[in-house]
């Protein structure tokens, strides 16, 4: 399986909600919406564990909902960025820039 970035979601959209919805088209597995630490609401973005991402990229980028066109894309891990008291808690994953 490889990580899809999901961005411009609506704030309200669900895990759940995600699963299904991609899951029209693709086997799904982990679909992690990420949240504000501070106030637990959606920051708009997801990340998405599929079986075929380049498949789940050409299928959903551009696709509407609620709404909102998605822009669906790579995710890659993102480089270390050094040392410091927030750095170094391991690999993160951001969208792959084109």
């Amino acid at each position: 399986m490889g990580k899809v970035f999901v961005g411009n979601l609506p704030f309200e959209v669900t895990e759940v909600q995600l699963h299904d919805f991609f899951s029209s088209g693709l086997q799904v597995g982990v679909v992690k919406v990420v949240r504000d630490r501070e106030t637990g609401r959606s920051r708009g973005f997801a990340f998405v564990e599929v079986e075929n991402p380049d498949l789940m990229v050409t299928l959903f980028n551009g696709r509407e909902l609620d709404g909102r066109l998605l822009k669906v894309d790579l995710a890659r891990e993102r480089p270390d960025r050094g040392s410091g008291p927030n750095r170094g808690a391991g690999a993160r994953l951001y969208r792959r820039s084109r």
